[in-house]
Order: structure tokens, then sequence, then C-alpha cells
């Protein structure tokens, strides 16, 4: 890390909860026979959401349907994009998916099939938000976007007092952004920070890696059905679809984890110290929803269960809710909070109701 982003967590006392909760964790998994990893229904999801974005991609090809039928096989591709993304990319890229690090490392790569960087996903998320999670300026999940703001310690401008209206227009554009964008905006501002430990010829080699991707990425997911016969004016169209679904969809999901009211947003002192251990971070910077609900928990890979996924990253979503009992049990002998909502829609409000306050003025101060 940067000299300007060293922060370390102090906890004013400490308390033996992250010992305790990993111990009892490890202690179910060992109980029950079973591995953190991947299980037999993680692999059928993992065939189901590739197929749920290749296969129609095949069809657009050989088929060649009419337009409607095209623009609704490129909304499917959305919904699979985005569950790979939370599915299988997520786990594999934590290093939970497999006890092998080469199923790792293939799986992981299933993000450059989407458009994206690993390399780059890898700084922003395993490290950046995972522990500096909504620290403002360090955490890039939190940091604000051209027109959105997140975090209650940065400027307000007049135009976020609207944010809560317009904010899912922008959401869809994520994904656009960033096979467009982001990842070269990243690299250079991760090696201008000190984030990429690199040295100056990895760095080049992996910017060449990261160029030489999207062109390919670009070649067969725009240039093929357009060198197949399809208009050219249907594949922008349908290809705008997919990421406008997919964005739409990862957003929203990320969002609701960390955005929402009854998070906290601390800051660090000028010596660059949180006064908390890191878990104990977690848990007040980190909320759950819709734990009951077994569709939302099998579409977003478990990332309804952001608590336990934030305090063992390296355990297959799909033993999130058995552990989760387990967690809320050990947080409130510590006296720490468990925080979910949940349900999706009340997750949903909470989010939009505390991007309306936040860009309200004269009400940041009050909002930590």
């Amino acid at each position: 890390m940067g000299p300007k982003r060293r922060i370390k967590f102090v906890p004013n006392e400490k308390t033996d909860f992250h010992s305790t909760v990993r111990a009892r964790v490890d202690a179910y998994f060992k109980e029950q026979g079973i591995s953190p990893h991947a299980n037999a229904a993680l692999v059928v999801k993992t065939i189901v959401l590739l197929g749920l974005y290749l296969v129609p991609f095949a069809l657009l090809l050989l088929i060649q349907p009419s337009l409607l039928w095209a623009l609704a096989l490129w909304a499917i591709m959305g919904f699979g994009v985005a569950g790979i993304g939370m599915s299988v990319m997520h786990d594999a890229n934590h290093g939970a998916y497999s006890a092998y690090e080469r199923v790792n490392w293939w799986l992981g790569h299933t993000l450059n099939l989407l458009g994206g960087s690993t390399h780059n996903w890898k700084l922003q998320h395993n490290i950046l938000h995972h522990t500096y999670t909504n620290i403002t300026h360090v955490d890039e999940d939190i940091e604000d976007r051209l027109v959105l703001k997140f975090s209650p310690h940065t400027r307000r401008r007049w135009f976020h007092r609207f944010q809560w209206a317009y904010a899912s227009f922008f959401y869809g554009l994520l994904t656009l952004y960033w096979v467009l964008a982001k990842d070269l905006v990243q690299f250079a501002q991760f090696t201008r920070d000190g984030v990429d430990p690199g040295s100056p010829s990895r760095r080049r080699i992996t910017l060449a890696r990261i160029v030489a991707l999207k062109l390919a990425y670009f070649a067969v997911f725009v240039g093929l059905p357009i060198a197949a016969g399809l208009p050219w004016l249907q594949v922008l169209t349908g290809f705008l679809i997919m990421h406008f679904i997919s964005g739409m969809i990862l957003t929203l999901v990320f969002q609701l984890a960390h955005t929402v009211e009854g998070t906290e947003h601390p800051l660090p002192d000028a010596q660059g110290i949180i006064t908390d251990d890191w878990a104990a971070h977690q848990m007040r910077t980190t909320m759950n929803f819709s734990p009951g609900n077994k569709l939302i928990s099998w579409y977003v890979g478990g990332l309804n269960y952001q608590v336990e996924h934030h305090l063992f990253p390296r355990v297959a979503h799909v033993h999130y809710p058995a552990i989760a009992p387990i967690v809320r049990r050990t947080a409130h002998e510590f006296g720490l909070p468990y925080l979910e909502n949940r349900t999706l829609s009340e997750a949903l409000r909470s989010h939009f109701k505390l991007l309306r306050r936040i860009g309200l003025p004269d009400l940041n101060e009050a909002i930590g």
C-alpha cells in the first residue's frame, strides 16, 4: 500500500471475537466432515450460469433470430454475466472456490470472459474493499462516481439531492464503463498510489495483457456477431442491453451490503488509526439482506450474507447459510452488532433512503 493509504486497526480494548468465531466455524466444518470449498451444488450452479451466458450467444450466431428474440437472448446473457460475477468469479478470486489454486485461477479468469480484469479486481476488491471496508478515500467501492455520492464524508454537490432518483440509471452503466475504461483508469491509479506492488516491467506486461484481453473480448462479443451477418445496430443494442442488466444487478447487490442505513463509515485519525479491531470493523460496516430467500441466495452467490463473507472470504458462499447462526450468536456474545435487512425490498428502501439522506444539504456531519 502507498504511504498515504496506510490504515491501522487498533482496538481500544482487545477482544477475542475474531479468534472465537473463526474457531467455531472451523469446528463446524470439522464436525460435519465437509470442505469449506465448493460442493456439487456449486459446480452445477457454475455450469448453469456459464450456460446462461454462452448458450444464448451461441444461439445468436447459429440461429440469427428476429430482432425481439435476439434482444431477449442478449438480456438473458446480462443475467448470466451478473450470475458468473457473483457466484463463480467472486469465490474463485478469493481462493474460496477450490483448495486447488489452479482451479481458482481458471475460474477467477471468467472475469476476463466478461470483459473485466482479474488483476485490477483483486487489488480493488480483495485488498482495498475487504481490508478497509467503508473507509472513505480508501475503499474503492464507496468512492464517489461522476454524479453519485456514497460516503457521508465527501463533498456534497447540488445534484446529489436527486441521486436517489437517478442512481439506478447510472448503476446500469457499471459493467459497460468497466469493459471500456475502468480497468485502464484503475491500472494507472493503482500504479500511482502504490496499490499495485509489481515492478515496472511486470506492470508493462500486465497492461499489455489487459489491453489484449479487452480487444479479444470486443472482437468476440461484438465483432463476431457482425461478421456472422447480424445487423450491427442490433448487435450494439443487444450488447448495451446485456451490460445495462448486468450492471444494474451487480451494483445493487454490492450496494445493499454497505451503503444502507445502519452501516458505519468510520474515519481514521491523523495517524491513520481506526479505533477498532478489523473483525469488529467488519461487523459495523457490513449488512446482510434477504437471508431466508433461497432463490436470491442461489443467484447472488451468497452475497446477501456479506457479514459471513467479509469474515470468511476463503469459504465458498454455499456454506454461508449454515455458518450464519454461528456468527450471529458469537457477535451477540461479544456485544457486537449483527446487521441485516430481512427482505430484499427492505434492503432496497434502506439503500435509497441513505442515498437521499447523504445527498441533502446540512446533514452530512450528522451521518456517520
